[in-house]
């Protein structure tokens, strides 16, 4: 404690006003002038280890509250100005905690106003989505993030961009990569524009994946990732150069409201360029028809990720010429959702991607493994799902690198196009029959829409319904529901 510098000043000043003592007073029994208990109060001066004594002794005070009383609310405040609302006026600790001990209480409403606010904003979702299920669109919308709206922006539309397929096949005809991409875009980088491609150790690149030092000419890459993530950042990196035109047009066409979400919907559009480079579109459509979209036989054949070619599938639907129209998930291990795309717009209505029966989050428990599962809806739409964790940038030994998952799924009636149908039961009587009930996963899109009674995974209870709150008896979940 005698090597912290303790400021107290707010709640020094509650103490002496909650025993009606003047300044004088207090400083008397302190043994202290009333001048330097006018600094402590104003915190311009802090605690000493004898003061604290003092206190404890004469007004029962105890030490830790005055060193710690606030932390909580501190905590609780940089929730409130985490909020896409007030990010821009997020102040730092200090003024966090000048504010959380010299108005407690002011503190305290202003956090039970945040989560109330936020309780209804979750609300206005909740009623969005469940009225965009019944075909009725709405304008409810909150404040976002910039990354919240360009997640958004393309979860609604398909995922294809022609523009970009069209010069992702003039710039590889340039290229003329033959077996060897990586060697090709480098010779490109280098004879264009005199960039040199290096890859560095993690102990020079400690926080980096790429990195391009405009002085020096060069395109670093960190030994973290894998052959294949170093493909696409060079890919990405020669998009951004040689397709700037293009992509800023499909930016504009886009109607993002802000300088910073347009900067990462240009990321996310070079990232979309270089998978076209590295898997042309032609090619790539008829590799995937004849190996009946087996991700592992194309990311063999294209010299890509799991991850990569899993993405891919969702962009194949150019006019006259369209693959099976997937949609793709990828989530963490603590459920948090990094991407939602889908070739014919992420089927948000009928598909809500957050059910905890979805074979997505079971991969966890076996990973590299794939799953294949059918799943209901329950307006009766089945999708055909697979599932497999991916593995991030290569950590340490003492690091503990990010794992996620990643879902592909399509709608049920193109199993007998797609090679893991086979994987589900009854497939063989599926052109007659379909699949039985027992074979299907029953889910739901969110626990806070679902009205699946007795349901083993519900973590919330649905907004739609009233609560049960019959104490002779209780139902499977801990969410009964009338």
């Amino acid at each position: 404690m005698a090597d912290q510098k303790i400021f107290a000043g707010p709640r020094i000043r509650r103490i002496r006003n909650a025993k009606g003592l003047t300044q004088t007073a207090m400083a008397e029994g302190l043994g202290i002038s009333p001048s330097y208990l006018n600094l402590i109060e104003r915190n311009q001066r802090p605690l000493t280890v004898q003061l604290i004594l003092r206190l404890a002794s004469i007004y029962k005070v105890d030490p830790h509250e005055l060193q710690g009383e606030a932390r909580s609310a501190v905590a609780a405040l940089k929730e409130v100005f985490g909020d896409p609302l007030l990010v821009g006026e997020l102040p730092g600790d200090q003024e966090l905690i000048e504010l959380a001990e010299a108005a407690p209480n002011a503190s305290a409403a202003m956090i039970k106003l945040f989560r109330a606010y936020r309780e209804q904003a979750e609300r206005l979702s909740d009623l969005n989505q469940l009225l965009a299920r019944e075909g009725r669109a709405t304008a409810l919308a909150g404040a976002r993030l910039p990354i919240d709206e360009v997640h958004q922006v393309l979860e609604r539309r398909p995922n294809h961009f022609p523009a970009l397929e069209e010069e992702a096949e003039a710039f590889t005809s340039v290229l003329d990569p033959g077996d060897d991409l990586f060697g090709a875009l480098k010779a490109w980088l280098k004879r264009e524009y005199g960039i040199v491609v290096k890859v560095l150790p993690v102990s020079t690149m400690p926080n980096w994946r790429r990195r391009y030092d405009r002085h020096s000419q060069r395109l670093f890459l960190s030994e973290r990732l894998s052959p294949f993530d170093q493909l696409r950042e060079v890919a990405m990196e020669a998009c951004l150069i040689r397709m700037t035109v293009a992509i800023a047009g499909e930016i504009q066409a886009l109607g993002l409201t802000t300088d910073e979400a347009r900067r990462l919907a240009r990321f996310e559009l070079g990232r979309y360029a270089a998978h076209a480079v590295m898997m042309p579109y032609q090619a790539f459509l008829a590799a995937a028809v004849r190996a009946r979209y087996d991700i592992d036989v194309l990311r063999s054949r294209f010299g890509v990720s799991f991850e990569q070619a899993a993405n891919r599938l969702t962009m194949l639907r150019r006019q006259g010429s369209t693959g099976v129209p997937f949609f793709l998930l990828e989530v963490d291990n603590a459920g948090n959702r990094f991407r939602k795309v889908g070739s014919e717009g992420f089927p948000q209505s009928r598909f809500g991607g957050a059910c905890p029966k979805l074979p997505v989050y079971f991969a966890f428990t076996q990973p590299g493994q794939i799953f294949v599962d059918a799943v209901e809806m329950p307006d009766g739409a089945r999708f055909l799902c697979i599932a497999r964790t991916l593995e991030g940038p290569q950590g340490a030994f003492s690091e503990r690198p990010r794992r996620t998952a990643l879902l592909l799924g399509c709608d049920i009636g193109f199993r007998d196009d797609v090679v893991y149908g086979a994987a589900l039961p009854g497939i063989a009587a599926s052109a007659k029959t379909g699949l039985g009930a027992a074979s299907v996963t029953l889910i739901g899109p969110v626990c806070r829409l679902c009205e699946r009674v007795g349901c083993l995974a519900r973590a919330e209870p649905p907004v739609t319904r009233p609560l049960g709150l019959d104490e002779m008896a209780t139902g499977l979940s801990a969410f009964d529901f009338q």
